[in-house]
């Protein structure tokens, strides 16, 4: 058996030896593999091997068919498939995926929706090799003609460029992955620019996460040029990229006319100007995009004046329900400009405007504007504001009239007894559920304190639990309020 090497005349394509599927569409080959099940017929997580044609190499793991063999279908789990193909390819098995695969088949034995394969470098209940360049090359191997894996997890390993490679290669051979996170890999300009131009012809990818590679601005101009060409693509998170203003302004200016993507992730971009073009830009697109229904800006650098413009152009947007701005430097000033647009607005869902600046005024204006105008707004996010007693109270009050706002978290402020005992009548009284809040009121000699609770809009943005529910709806309350908010 030959592992390397393309015999002359021979074509490189989806494999036929190795377990993942077929080799290509030539004359007297099989059709294609019958993968599984994502029909809901019951049958066991399973593949069939399809016929080899002789003189066909794979892409991924390098296997050439010879002419005198002929291997008929059988049946073959996604385990013994990876075990199969890493021994054909002298390629050391990977334990960690090896032992992921027999979970999820345990998992979903029936497949009736099809699964996310999970296969987190940051796993804490099970040791860990993580999945190395080579070792997506072998997982590729055994998925790219597979139809009923519909989501792959690789956060936290150490894939590269070459790991890219592998991954853009198996975009364009695979029709039915929809879920892709490559999120905090090692994965840079190069990887990025593999990517985005396989995503050009994929037709099936409805979620990429890049989080957290070091794509910079260059590898954001691929994505922007990728959004021009993608009409399928609904979630991108680019976040913590160390995009620059070219890539972002690039990439909003071409969602000004894109018709798919519901949710996009421009988190902490590498921004040096004072001037806040980027945001001026994201409100532009704002007026013209009627598509997108959620929004992350956490740490643009936005200032009172960027606020302004971004609400300026909201008056005229009927689509966006999720607006994120944490981590920004918004004062009391800019949020007045909320306040405006919360009275007129009839269609945002869930604010997140942690980690700023907005002291008592801030909450006031919003206070006004929920008590008397809105009811749409569901979550309410004030984290580390700067806020004491006369604005907490105030937002406590405004839910007394506004029984639309149900999610609302506060810790890191200023809290006085006045406060405490606001929401911990709120709690008692059954206005405001102990899930939908941050804070748990507890009494000590006659007096009420109010205690943090692990609860918020994304707390397990960056991480997931060691145990419960990864997905837990007290933590990742945009989950529950909004469904375009999964995974990201």
């Amino acid at each position: 058996r030959r592992r390397t090497g393309e015999p002359s005349g021979g074509k490189r394509s989806a494999c036929g030896r190795c377990p993942h599927g077929n080799h290509g569409r030539g004359p007297g080959l099989a059709a294609g593999a019958a993968l599984g099940n994502s029909h809901g017929n019951g049958r066991s997580v399973t593949s069939e091997l399809s016929v080899r044609a002789p003189g066909l190499q794979c892409d991924f793991c390098e296997m050439t068919a010879l002419p005198s063999e002929a291997v008929m279908s059988t049946h073959l789990s996604l385990h013994k498939q990876y075990l199969q193909v890493c021994q054909e390819s002298s390629q050391p098995e990977n334990p960690f995926i090896a032992h992921m695969l027999e979970e999820a088949e345990k998992a979903d034995i029936t497949l009736t929706k099809g699964i996310t394969l999970k296969i987190a470098g940051n796993n804490r209940l099970v040791p860990v090799q993580k999945v190395t360049d080579e070792d997506f090359r072998m997982l590729a191997c055994i998925l790219s003609n597979n139809t009923f894996v519909t989501g792959l997890d690789l956060r936290y390993n150490v894939l590269t460029d070459v790991g890219a490679e592998h991954a853009a290669k198996f975009l364009q051979e695979n029709s039915t992955l929809h879920y892709l996170n490559l999120m905090f890999n090692d994965i840079g300009t190069n990887g990025a620019e593999l990517i985005a131009k396989a995503l050009h012809g994929n037709e099936t990818l409805l979620y990429l996460r890049m989080t957290g590679n070091k794509i910079d601005n260059k590898g954001g101009m691929y994505f922007a040029s990728m959004l021009q060409i993608n009409s399928t693509l609904e979630k991108l998170d680019l976040g913590d990229c160390d995009l620059g203003t070219q890539s972002l302004i690039a990439i909003v200016t071409v969602m000004s006319h894109n018709k798919a993507m519901k949710a996009l992730n421009l988190n902490r971009p590498i921004l040096y100007s004072q001037e806040e073009e980027t945001t001026v830009h994201t409100a532009l697109m704002m007026k013209n995009n009627a598509c997108l229904m959620e929004l992350h800006l956490c740490k643009h650098e936005m200032k009172n004046f960027g606020v302004e413009r971004l609400c300026d152009a909201l008056y005229e947007n009927r689509s966006l329900r999720y607006l994120d701005l944490s981590c920004n430097k918004i004062t009391r000033d800019g949020v007045k400009f909320l306040g405006e647009l919360l009275k007129r607005n009839q269609t945002l869902e869930i604010l997140d405007l942690n980690s700023n600046r907005i002291e008592d005024d801030g909450a006031i204006y919003l206070s006004e504007a929920l008590a008397l105008y809105n009811r749409t707004l569901q979550a309410l996010a004030v984290v580390s504001n700067n806020i004491s007693g006369k604005g907490l109270v105030a937002l406590s009050d405004s839910m007394k009239t506004n029984m639309v706002l149900s999610y609302i978290y506060i810790w890191g402020n200023k809290f006085d007894e006045a406060t405490c005992v606001a929401f911990s009548d709120l709690i008692e009284n059954g206005r405001l559920k102990p899930n939908c809040t941050d804070v748990d009121p507890y009494e000590v000699d006659g007096h009420i304190y109010l205690a943090e609770l692990s609860h918020g809009l994304k707390r397990h943005y960056y991480w997931t639990p060691s145990y419960g529910e990864v997905d837990n709806k007290d933590a990742n309350a945009s989950l529950a309020i909004r469904a375009v908010a999964e995974h990201l």
